[in-house]
């Protein structure tokens, strides 16, 4: 699969019954930390939008190139130009970025390799899930630079909770992988040789799933987070009635029902 632009490169992975794809933000300029710019957020965007009507893709696996940084944040020199209504424009581009990644129908994994910083960290946050290598930074610096943490920098307190959020936001300070774990950051860390091993290792238990319900339950993820518990609890309910619109409930559970038993079962 052809790149979208010189900082986005989109690479599929064969699975069972269907494909992953590798998007990765790779902006070669001097320090290779995957700084993005207003022009890189149209990008990803754009290749985000390419995927969202798929019909063979299960999974999608974003990360950085060049081996020091997931994405190391937003382009400053851009920022120190902005005004009142470009500043707009360019948060509410970044934002558009995380939409995209919640709303696309297929678990994203976040495959963290050196910096995650700012903009970096908001991107992984919007991720369904997040592996880290060994040798990963945490952190959101906007204060250190006369800005707030926005946008889905609020996703942080579901994660690692109201007293670490406001740690992270209100010091500036970074957490190395190992605290990024402790805290809930990161679902796993491995060494970063091994990152491939525990994407795959995800990608596989992925690939086993029905993807009708995987494209529902995302969904209903993201309806936990936005809804009142009774709101969230209805349409649960209601994703689960419309499961059975398809035969992939009855093929997948006449599949469970009809597997080879072991006779000691």
């Amino acid at each position: 699969m052809s790149a979208h632009s010189s900082s986005v490169g989109l690479s599929r992975q064969t699975l069972p019954d269907g494909h992953a794809v590798r998007l990765t933000v790779d902006i070669p300029e001097p320090g290779r930390l995957n700084i993005i710019s207003s022009a890189d957020m149209a990008a990803i965007c754009t290749a985000l939008d390419g995927l969202a009507d798929d019909p063979g893709l299960r999974a999608v696996v974003l990360t950085g190139g060049g081996g020091r940084a997931f994405i190391g944040g937003a382009n400053i020199k851009e920022m120190a130009a902005l005004t009142p209504q470009t500043a707009r424009s360019f948060i509410t581009a970044l934002h558009g970025v995380c939409d995209r990644l919640r709303a696309l129908p297929v678990p994203v994994i976040a495959r963290i390799e050196g910096y995650c910083l700012g903009a970096g960290l908001e991107i992984a946050a919007s991720c369904d899930m997040r592996v880290a290598g060994d040798d990963a930074v945490f952190g959101m610096p906007e204060v250190k630079v006369g800005i707030p943490s926005v946008i889905e920098a609020a996703l942080l307190p579901r994660l690692v909770g109201v007293g670490k959020a406001r740690e992270m936001v209100l010091t500036g300070a970074t957490l190395d992988a190992a605290e990024a774990l402790r805290c809930g950051l990161v679902e796993r860390v491995a060494p970063t040789e091994d990152l491939d091993t525990a994407v795959d290792d995800w990608l596989g238990h992925i690939a086993q799933c029905g993807p009708r319900a995987l494209a529902a339950q995302k969904d209903l993820c993201r309806a936990w987070e936005e809804l009142p518990l009774s709101g969230a609890i209805d349409a649960g309910i209601d994703h689960f009635a419309s499961a059975f619109e398809s035969d992939e409930p009855a093929h997948m559970l006449g599949g469970f029902l009809n597997r080879p038993r072991n006779p000691e079962d």
